[in-house]
């Protein structure tokens, strides 16, 4: 299997679990932190199978998902709405994935999984690693990276580094040239 192959995968992944977390904050009146756990262990497992992942894929995508949600809860928080924390033209976005972070993005349903991860989550976001949709910094040299739906992390276009922060409206500054990655 080609990288390029495994990359697809873990973002199918990822897009699947989100999937299932709309649907656990839309139908489910258990809100609670175990509740959401256990739709994120069912959606892993079915992402093992599906997409022929690894426990450790699966963990790892897993991961990905919490910590998009946590930052997207933190930020919300924070009364920002959901454009400032993408950070990307509302229109780059697709409809339907759109829709999807919006119904998970309510703030009470997330913070839930918000208090119990946050001290478990970095900022940083890793080459390797599958985010959503918003824009990534690249910690080394500024460089930016868009992506407008769940994506791979490449290394930096510009100076191959690794290590990544999300820019938000809020948290934006001064910095190099955009890159699109996705």
């Amino acid at each position: 299997m080609t990288e390029h192959d495994r990359s697809a995968k873990l973002v199918r992944a990822y897009e699947h679990m989100l999937e299932r977390v709309r649907e656990w904050a839309e139908n489910f009146e258990d809100k609670s932190v175990e509740s959401l756990e256990k739709v994120l262990d069912e959606a892993k497992e079915k992402v093992e199978e599906v997409e022929e992942l690894t426990r450790e894929e699966a963990d790892a995508v897993k991961g990905f998902v919490k910590r998009d949600l946590a930052h997207l809860a933190d930020h919300l928080k924070l009364d920002k709405d959901l454009k400032d924390w993408l950070y990307i033209d509302l229109t780059l976005i697709e409809d339907e994935l759109l829709d999807l972070l919006s119904k998970v993005a309510d703030p009470t349903t997330v913070e839930l999984l918000r208090l119990k991860e946050l001290a478990e989550l970095a900022d940083y976001y890793k080459t390797g690693e599958v985010t959503g949709p918003g824009v990534l910094e690249c910690v080394n040299c500024g460089e930016r990276l868009h992506f407008t739906r769940p994506a791979h992390i490449p290394p930096c276009p510009k100076c191959h580094g690794t290590l990544f922060r999300r820019v938000t409206a809020d948290s934006d500054s001064e910095s190099g040239n955009d890159t699109n990655a996705s």
